[in-house]
């Protein structure tokens, strides 16, 4: 995931986890802000319930890894004259230590669907 889609300030983080509504799945859970700026950030976190330092570590990259192809998915909502964007926050949960890259995308799609920010994909 390309640095400009990151969410990185803690200030930034805590107004999400604040403000924000979140959408659980057993693997991850997405945490949905609406932001003023037109552009999509996307932070990442994993807890010590998720496993060691390694662990921890494999589980962020998995998530950036999966969220990095869905972002030219996720449009930009345009209310009267002005585009807004929208910060995310994904927090691993402990079963994603064994999960695998499609396992972990199918999860963050569901989680995506659900919160409305893209719409979901006809299988035909």
């Amino acid at each position: 995931m390309q640095r400009r889609f990151r969410l990185t300030r803690s200030d930034d983080f805590k107004r999400v986890r604040r403000s924000g509504k979140s959408y659980a799945h057993p693997l991850v859970v997405l945490i949905v802000q609406t932001s003023d700026q037109a552009r999509v950030r996307v932070g990442v976190a994993a807890g010590r319930t998720v496993g060691t330092a390694v662990i921890r570590n494999r589980a962020k990259r998995l998530l950036r890894e999966a969220m990095r192809t869905m972002i030219p998915n996720i449009a930009l909502r345009h209310t009267q004259n002005t585009a807004s964007g929208v910060d995310l926050i994904l927090i691993a949960r402990a079963g994603l230590s064994t999960a695998s890259l499609q396992d972990t995308s199918q999860a963050i799609q569901n989680l995506l669907q659900r919160a409305q920010i893209i719409t979901p994909i006809n299988e035909s």
